[in-house]
């Protein structure tokens, strides 16, 4: 999903061709995106939008031939007179008298092109890898053998770079390329993404924008006006670029005296995707130098006095992690009375945090939806996860972009993060933006592939987890304080890939443990039946409860349940069937039947779970942790695709003794009802959960204050 949204958006019509652009924020300081290589699209932009459309105003379009611009099937309309002139249409229809423009790769000589024609429109000049006509070649860009029909069909390597293959072959030409593009180490996401968007270009198209046609300037005077240019330039370039070679950049500050030159070690040709982070900051102290903008870094938020601060980042994928951070928060308070909590969070957490009355930052405002971006992925009681997480990094970035500013003052002695898996992850990536102690908390260690998935699937699974342990390996001091919420033997055997460590021998050695955390404890509401009865329910009625918690993705569960309304009531005399849709699932979109009570959002619905005879949930670990902490009897349903609900959730609960686990192909109204009728006559024989998992937590956290 994309974060941000246009403030403008349209096309224009020049020279036989349609461009479509967009225009983000009001007027002002502006940055203009330029498209790169037909190749690809305006998205490749995606994981810098947001955040600089948040300190700037932001214009971006689709070149010519590429994304939701037309296709001309003229060659000579694909020429840099052409693409100059189409950039200066974009800047009249959008009312931009003049911008910063950055470009990559192919748009890095757009950009210079712009300039040396236009250097009234142009503020400045961002160029990552940026191509131009005096590039020094990369001598393993030169095939051994080229390619040609008869005698090499079937080329290697860089012998694809020819437009004959692209003909018979796009898809390998695309994957290799794009390969040598995303050639940095944990970059299978960005592969994917830019094969995608490569098979949706045309391959003639592609060749006919390799012209090099430069239309109305030599290359000669485009060089004699760049050495006279005085607008400031930023050059951003990977060490180990394999497209375009670091050394052209070095040239290019020769032409250009005054340019600066940013080199990312061990980066490929896309910084801008493998390290977007460094260079989003980047680009933004670059345009506030040349824009005259100020930044805004850390005044957010002006704290009272110099009490010991905690900011606290709750999960917002589902309610469970809501509660038992406000539990382990509870008792933080009790070790460090003077602690000030600040919350980072987004709906439903906040729906949570409000009723109890805590202190939202105000730049939870600011943060993209996690949750609704899960409920898009999601199909009938179905979500790949794994792949749902991976496709959520524009999310992601877009959130940890405003966690940083936030801490950027560095007002907050003490950071918590449970299971905020993009502060982690790309704390682990910039270790100089840590300001504070950091303690990390989750319940799950590992992506485990779903074998419905294939072998991709394990492969990338593999290599994120990879990823993870070289975080630790490298910067183990980006985690002041690791908390596994559980115990060693919740954690699955499994190993992390092939050749890698087991989940539990590697979590056992970095993490220390704070058993489970329910955020409440059964014991303390008193005796079942007095509970029952403060509830509103009759000691002759036998109260099944269906939940799906604060997401939307249980929606397909709920009408399944209650389409076995009618053959659970005939299986289950004096049955009162109550079904609770959460924050985020409107009660009269589900089918009206009678039976059937719906209840909204439930701020105490742990007590209804307790006081209830029967459950019926989704496969989330929270939920049922409670069910097992009351020793009710329950049936779950772990999403299909879900890795963590049918591996790691289901692992820990066959260790427990709960629940009974269920199909969804298997609840036909019957079949649903049957099983709901045995499990209400059941003897419970679940292990006991702890109940002191809160204060172990917040023992093991509280002495980083």
């Amino acid at each position: 999903m994309e974060v941000a949204t246009p403030t403008l958006e349209g096309d224009l019509e020049r020279a036989g061709a349609t461009v479509h652009y967009e225009a983000y924020g009001e007027a002002g300081p502006t940055i203009l995106l330029l498209p790169t290589w037909e190749l690809v699209h305006e998205r490749v932009w995606k994981m810098q939008l947001s955040y600089l459309a948040r300190h700037f105003r932001v214009v971006i379009y689709d070149a010519v031939g590429a994304g939701r611009s037309s296709r001309p099937l003229d060659p000579a309309r694909y020429s840099f007179g052409h693409r100059v002139a189409d950039a200066i249409a974009v800047l009249d229809a959008t009312g931009t008298d003049a911008a910063v423009a950055v470009g990559f790769s192919m748009g890095g000589e757009i950009a210079i092109n712009l300039a040396v024609m236009h250097p009234d429109r142009v503020l400045g000049i961002v160029s990552i890898g940026g191509h131009h006509p005096w590039v020094v070649p990369l001598s393993e860009r030169t095939p051994d053998v080229p390619y040609d029909p008869v005698a090499n069909p079937e080329p290697e390597g860089w012998a694809k770079f020819d437009t004959r293959y692209w003909q018979r072959d796009w898809t390998d030409f695309v994957e290799f390329f794009m390969s040598q593009v995303a050639s940095d180490p944990h970059s299978t996401k960005a592969w994917d993404d830019l094969v995608e968007w490569g098979l949706d270009q045309r391959p003639d198209v592609l060749a006919w924008s390799i012209a090099d046609d430069y239309d109305e300037l030599t290359v000669d005077e485009v060089r004699r006006r760049l050495e006279m240019l005085q607008t400031p330039t930023l050059l951003i370039h990977g060490s180990e670029d394999r497209i375009t070679s670091i050394e052209s950049s070095r040239v290019m500050q020769r032409i250009l005296p005054d340019a600066e030159l940013l080199e990312i070690e061990h980066a490929g040709h896309a910084p801008q995707v493998r390290f977007p982070v460094r260079v989003n900051h980047a680009i933004r102290a670059f345009a506030d130098r040349v824009l005259g903008t100020t930044r805004l870094d850390g005044t957010w938020w002006i704290g009272p006095g110099r009490e010991q601060t905690v900011l606290y980042l709750s999960s917002p994928i589902g309610l469970g992690h809501a509660r038992r951070d406000l539990a382990i928060a509870q008792e933080l308070r009790a070790l460090h009375p003077n602690a000030r909590i600040d919350w980072l969070a987004q709906d439903p957490v906040t729906r949570v945090l409000a009723v109890a009355n805590e202190r939202l930052h105000p730049a939870s405002a600011a943060l993209a939806s996690e949750s609704s971006h899960i409920e898009h992925d999601s199909g009938d009681h179905d979500l790949a996860v794994f792949q749902s997480i991976r496709d959520m990094d524009e999310i992601l970035l877009h959130n940890f972009m405003v966690f940083e500013e936030v801490v950027a003052s560095g007002e907050y002695d003490l950071v918590i993060a449970d299971e905020a898996w993009d502060v982690d992850h790309y704390l682990f990536e910039n270790p100089n933006l840590k300001r504070g102690a950091f303690a990390w908390m989750t319940d799950f260690v590992g992506y485990l592939p779903m074998p419905s998935r294939g072998p991709r699937e394990a492969a990338v699974a593999a290599d994120y987890n990879l990823e993870m342990i070289e975080h630790v390996d490298r910067f183990g001091r980006v985690r002041d304080a690791a908390v596994f919420v559980g115990s060693p033997d919740d954690i699955v055997p499994d190993a992390f890939g092939p050749g890698m460590p087991r989940i539990r021998d590697w979590t056992e050695e970095h993490f220390d443990f704070s058993g489970y955390i329910t955020g409440f404890d059964p014991a303390a509401l008193g005796e079942k039946a007095e509970l029952r009865e403060r509830l509103g329910y009759r000691p002759d009625e036998r109260v099944v409860i269906a939940a799906v918690g604060g997401s939307g993705v249980g929606v397909s569960l709920l009408r399944r349940i209650v389409a076995a309304a009618e053959a659970a009531h005939r299986a289950i005399p004096g049955m009162r069937m109550i079904v609770v849709t959460g924050p985020r699932i409107d009660p009269a979109s589900l089918p009206q039947v009678p039976g059937v009570e719906y209840r909204a959002y439930v701020p105490d619905l742990h007590h209804h779970l307790t006081a209830c005879d029967l459950a019926i949930v989704q496969g989330g670990l929270t939920t049922t942790m409670e069910l097992t902490a009351a020793k009710v009897p329950f049936i779950y349903v772990p999403l299909q695709q879900h890795f963590e609900q049918r591996f790691h959730v289901r692992a820990r609960l066959d260790r427990y003794r709960a629940g009974r686990f269920m199909e969804y192909d298997d609840l036909e109204p019957e079949a649903l009802a049957a099983a709901m009728a045995e499990e209400l006559g059941r003897k419970v024989d679940y292990r006991d959960v702890e109940t002191d998992g809160a204060a172990r937590a917040a023992r093991l956290i509280g002495r980083l204050l």
